[in-house]
């Protein structure tokens, strides 16, 4: 007699040639992704910045560059006879039709005689306010201990950096382009921005920590800066016509605000790193002597 039965282990056919091997697949790949995930989520630079909440961080600071610096930036370059769409411009690296959605937002001051004192104290406490977040942030990177009220002097001093930075930037940007071309912008570009953040870690850090250990941070910060700058020039000049063609003046304003958060992502993105190497360089020597 012959037996129905089907051999131990045979798969069953189902319609389409789909059956158990392909849910056993599935399984596998599966079970291989969790641990790449849990891998991804040990990664001490993913570690570090999930730490520090930088994408938080980084949104903290958007909101407070348009409500408080953009202010005080409108304000004091108009003070010096200097347009504040050419500095946001610059800094953005936006090509001539994002440069012209950009300069529509902004309108003439009022003379200087028109301000108060108490409008003026609370157009620098505002740009303070943005000088001192990034001041915690690199505070909190580092290890270093907040001074209070003794920070405020060298929040004050790097808006005066920043700002200098900006004019530099631009003058650095019309030289480089009239005899170099854009590899001669990178490169400049990029010594400029690295010397920037060097000195930006050390002013808000104050005796906190020498230069040297800031060295690779201001050079991971200032290859991001660049890349930032080069991605902008392209992908944000052409999102800013667009978007002030589909939403008018507040789609200009939603992609500075994207900058901004970029910016912030930027910051930390490249102290960390530089910490990182730091401490890996610390701990590897005495070893390798």
């Amino acid at each position: 007699m012959l037996s129905d039965r089907r051999p131990t282990g045979a798969s069953r056919a189902t319609p389409g040639g789909r059956g158990p091997g392909r849910s056993h697949s599935v399984r596998l790949k599966i079970d291989g992704t969790v641990p790449r995930l849990k891998a991804a989520g040990q990664n001490p630079l993913w570690t570090r910045l999930t730490a520090i909440d930088f994408f938080g961080n980084s949104f903290q600071l958007a909101a407070l560059a348009i409500l408080c610096f953009f202010p005080f930036l409108i304000v004091l370059t108009a003070a010096v006879g200097r347009s504040t769409a050419e500095v946001i411009t610059g800094w953005l690296g936006l090509d001539e039709p994002a440069s012209r959605a950009v300069a529509d937002l902004f309108t003439a001051v009022p003379a200087a005689g028109s301000f108060t004192v108490a409008s003026v104290l609370l157009l620098i406490l505002g740009a303070m306010a943005v000088a001192g977040t990034l001041q915690h942030w690199y505070q909190r990177v580092f290890d270093v201990r907040s001074r209070g009220m003794r920070d405020s002097p060298a929040q004050l001093c790097w808006l005066a950096g920043l700002l200098g930075y900006g004019a530099a930037q631009a003058a650095l940007g019309h030289v480089s382009g009239a005899f170099g071309g854009p590899v001669l912008q990178v490169f400049s570009g990029l010594a400029l921005a690295t010397l920037f953040w060097w000195w930006t870690m050390r002013i808000l850090l104050g005796k906190g920590i020498g230069w040297r250990p800031l060295l690779p941070s201001a050079l991971a910060t200032s290859v991001c800066w660049v890349g930032l700058g080069v991605f902008s020039s392209h992908f944000f000049s052409e999102q800013i016509v667009a978007n002030r063609q589909s939403y008018g003046p507040i789609g200009v304003v939603m992609v500075i605000m994207s900058w901004l958060v970029a910016v912030g992502v930027v910051v930390h993105l490249g102290s960390v790193l530089g910490r990182l190497y730091t401490e890996r360089h610390t701990h590897s020597g005495p070893r390798g002597q």
